[in-house]
């Protein structure tokens, strides 16, 4: 007989997390119990099971929420997600219910070191570089600019004598991949998705233009076999989520959110993929969607509320600042002062693909952060920017010692009254104005 095996602290974790995601209200006894059924070679206490889901954020008690504050994104972990893919420096952890996943450092990491390069999920590029691939000027999947070269591919539809789309790629190999999202928001290939591009583009709505091309890719995704549907699927679902109406009640303050946008945009969207108005854009969309979707990723994707509301929160949540979304980079959370920068470096190449580099040493079990506002801006414009985004108030150690310095400022200039908090009453005892 095997003698049980004590398995290594990461593979572990990463058992884990990915039983404790799959199975979220299961206590401590039943995850360790599923993990013995699932993993019978392992040797392992509950004991080192319960330190484990606590260090991870995993626990009821780990990191309990405040239920006095409003909504907050939620997210998962990615199922069965290889990080190595793009790199070995780095691992997915699962903070708490609140703050959700992000990223550690396995290894240390050298200021300036190139920690991995990510090609999107999906790109959505900004008005101005979508201007240029709409008029043919860049490439209609990597976004990169054309330089004359003579490679340049067109769209099969660019020759058709009933339907035209002015898409170009940069090469043969862009326009293979492109079949991953392009042919549902092709006009020559799907007529009925432009009413939805357009309204998207004249009101420079990028969280509607990434979810139409995150939906075109779960679609067509369904057309090849159910491993790929599942793998970008998982992605999908996975991202920080905070709705529409989650996000007017929390982020918009007095302002009423403009529902009547919403719901044209729904209607657009239904008609672009899954009913078009008319019998010919009834049968183009059916070329291409021949195999429909498990019922309850239809309904998810097409449901008004809390389906689509709940995925154009997800867009305008997790899209990095140029308009990719990022399996990994959507990973990463934020910090006023953040150790890790993302930059688009290869310009001749393909536009899209991010590079991440460290902006100083990083040591292993550091949490990796990118910023996700201005960081010149004052500590109240960068908590007021974050909450209006729906992302709650920031507690990184640059806000937590902000924060201090703006209330010592209040008790100087006399700002402070009898309603002041606990922590300008005791500045004002350790100046001895009490």
């Amino acid at each position: 007989m095997t003698q049980p095996i004590s398995p290594a602290e990461d593979v572990l974790t990463a058992a884990l997390v990915e039983l404790k995601t799959a199975n979220p209200t299961l206590g401590i006894a039943k995850v360790h119990a599923l993990l013995l059924q699932s993993h019978p070679e392992w040797a392992v206490s509950e004991k080192r099971t319960k330190k484990i889901l606590q260090i991870e954020g995993l626990t009821s008690s780990a990191n309990p929420v405040d239920p006095n504050v409003g909504a907050y994104p939620q997210s998962k972990v990615v199922s069965g997600l290889d990080v190595s893919k793009w790199t070995s420096k780095a691992r997915v952890k699962m903070f708490d219910k609140r703050k959700g996943k992000g990223l550690v450092a396995t290894a240390e990491i050298q200021e300036n070191e190139l920690v991995w390069k990510e090609d999107p999920f999906v790109v959505a590029a900004e008005w101005d570089i979508y201007d240029l691939q709409a008029s043919g000027q860049a490439c209609a999947l990597c976004t990169t600019p054309f330089y004359d070269s003579p490679l340049v591919i067109p769209c099969a539809s660019a020759s058709s004598s009933s339907a035209y789309c002015s898409a170009r790629f940069c090469n043969r190999l862009c326009l293979a991949r492109s079949a991953k999202v392009h042919p549902l928001l092709c006009t020559g290939q799907n007529p009925a998705c432009a009413p939805l591009i357009k309204f998207a583009r004249e009101r420079q709505w990028m969280a509607l233009n990434a979810l139409a091309h995150a939906m075109s890719r779960v679609l067509l995704a369904n057309q090849y076999d159910e491993a790929t549907l599942k793998a970008d699927w998982d992605v999908f679902r996975s991202l920080a989520a905070l709705g529409m109406e989650e996000r007017a009640k929390y982020s918009f303050g007095e302002k009423e959110p403009e529902r009547s946008t919403w719901k044209k945009a729904h209607q657009l969207v239904v008609q672009a993929f899954k009913e078009p108005r008319n019998v010919g854009d009834q049968k183009r969309l059916a070329k291409i969607l021949r195999k429909q979707l498990p019922a309850e990723i239809e309904q998810d994707l097409f449901e008004y509320e809390p389906g689509f509301l709940m995925n154009l929160g997800k867009m305008s949540l997790n899209l990095e600042a140029h308009g990719g979304l990022y399996t990994l980079h959507a990973h990463l959370n934020h910090s006023c002062n953040p150790n890790i920068s993302v930059r688009h470096m290869d310009k001749r190449t393909a536009l899209s693909r991010i590079s991440v580099i460290a902006k100083r040493p990083i040591a292993p079990g550091e949490e990796l952060t990118v910023t996700y506002v201005n960081p010149e801006l004052p500590y109240r414009s960068r908590q007021e920017e974050l909450q209006g985004w729906g992302f709650g108030s920031c507690r990184c150690d640059r806000c937590v010692q902000e924060e201090k310095a703006f209330k010592l400022k209040e008790v100087l200039n006399g700002g402070a009254d009898s309603e002041m908090d606990d922590l300008a009453k005791e500045l004002k005892a350790g100046l001895g104005v009490m």
